[in-house]
């Protein structure tokens, strides 16, 4: 196994070192909290020798991802970072990036969208995006974030689909942590050298980008991006587990926290997945039978691995970060309840929607939550799916 250095990094240094470690082609960004200070590290190093990145320093993250796309589609290894609004007013080059097929990486720093406007952590920017054709992993913690950005460009240059590596606003991108680094050219040696086959600047090979699609060609465009997400579970599978062997840290589609027997289940992303585990402890001390199921991979959504993870669970709290006013749950557990309806599987699902705007969960809460799966209780009040610490 390769070398590992012991450190102490917030979560956007950590992002910022693997961005580092990576020394992409081109980085494109404008400052939005709580992700400001991953492109005000990379230009500190572009400044300092360090890398030999070309940062482009623009005028709004619109401007951010177009110069993003432009450099991709050019050939480059490109990448950027944005928060919450930042994300949402990328939103139409969001789409251009993912049918265009270009494999950009996107550092998602995970914060409320407005209105009332906020600057905490939830996920309802990155819930904005869920259908804009970007994978998109998510990290429970600072280490979870550097290993997700070491294998983001190895993910999306084989699949051609852009990748967004999600982190909790300031819980964990600006909390520091023991974290664990690969060397320098350890990352070198597993990211590899850029090397695409078709490129704006390639003059043996004439190409058009983002061209305008007639309708006898739009559905199949849209129909490979499909298939190119479905067909990424696969190579990210793939990827970890190579990860897994040179570097001692292995990551799947989700993380099951004592699952092998468990009848009462918390399904959940993000950084409160360590107060669910914590709450979990405590009750598996007690002799009760209840799990975690962390998911790292929300898109492409995993729903026959997560069914079959969950075929002995009698009563799921399905946690969201984020409201999709859909008016029936949050988004996460819609997909969580169709996976489980596919798979002909029907366990008691509640819906519950937390920490929005930064409201904090603490274990009690997690331990309450588990309490009242065990007891069937799946009282809402007025909606169908329930809050967590609102007043009502």
């Amino acid at each position: 196994m390769a070398k590992q250095i012991r450190e102490r990094l917030s979560g956007n240094e950590a992002v910022a070192t693997a961005i580092r470690q990576i020394n992409p082609d081109v980085m494109a960004a404008f400052p939005i909290t709580p992700s400001t200070e991953i492109p005000q590290f990379v230009s500190s190093y572009v400044a300092n020798g360090l890398i030999d990145t070309e940062f482009v320093p623009v005028e709004s993250e619109h401007s951010a991802m177009s110069a993003t796309i432009g450099a991709s589609a050019a050939g480059a290894r490109a990448m950027t970072a944005t928060s919450s609004a930042g994300l949402a007013l990328m939103w139409e080059e969001l789409h251009i990036a993912s049918s265009d097929r270009l494999p950009i990486v996107l550092a998602l720093v995970n914060r409320a969208l407005s209105g009332p406007i906020n600057i905490n952590a939830d996920h309802s920017d990155g819930m904005g995006a869920k259908d804009c054709g970007w994978i998109q992993l998510y990290s429970e913690d600072n280490q979870e974030a550097y290993d997700n950005m070491c294998m983001a460009f190895r993910i999306s240059e084989k699949v051609k689909l852009p990748v967004m590596v999600c982190q909790d606003g300031f819980i964990t991108s600006h909390a520091v942590q023991n974290i664990t680094l690969n060397e320098d050219q350890d990352v070198k040696d597993f990211v590899g050298t850029y090397c695409p086959e078709d490129y704006l600047l390639n003059a043996e090979n004439p190409m058009a980008a983002g061209p305008y699609s007639v309708t006898q060609y739009y559905m199949e465009a849209r129909r490979g991006i499909a298939q190119a997400m479905r067909d990424s579970k696969e190579t990210i599978i793939e990827v970890s587990k190579e990860y897994g062997e040179k570097f001692g840290r292995t990551y799947g589609f989700f993380e099951e926290y004592c699952m092998d027997d468990a009848e009462y289940a918390i399904v959940i992303m993000g950084s409160a997945a360590g107060a669910a585990k914590d709450a979990c402890d405590k009750l598996r001390a007690e002799g009760k039978k209840v799990g975690v199921l962390k998911l790292r991979v929300y898109r492409p959504f995993p729903a026959e691995e997560i069914a079959a993870a969950l075929k002995n669970v009698k009563a799921i709290a399905a946690m969201d970060r984020a409201e999709s006013f859909s008016g029936n749950s949050g988004p996460m557990a819609c997909e969580l309840k169709a996976a489980l309806f596919s798979a002909k599987q029907t366990p008691d699902v509640l819906s519950m929607i937390y920490g929005l705007g930064g409201r904090d969960i603490t274990v009690e809460d997690m331990e309450a939550i588990y309490e009242d799966l065990m007891k069937g209780n799946f009282e809402c009040k007025e909606i169908p799916y329930r809050y967590v610490n609102v007043r009502e």
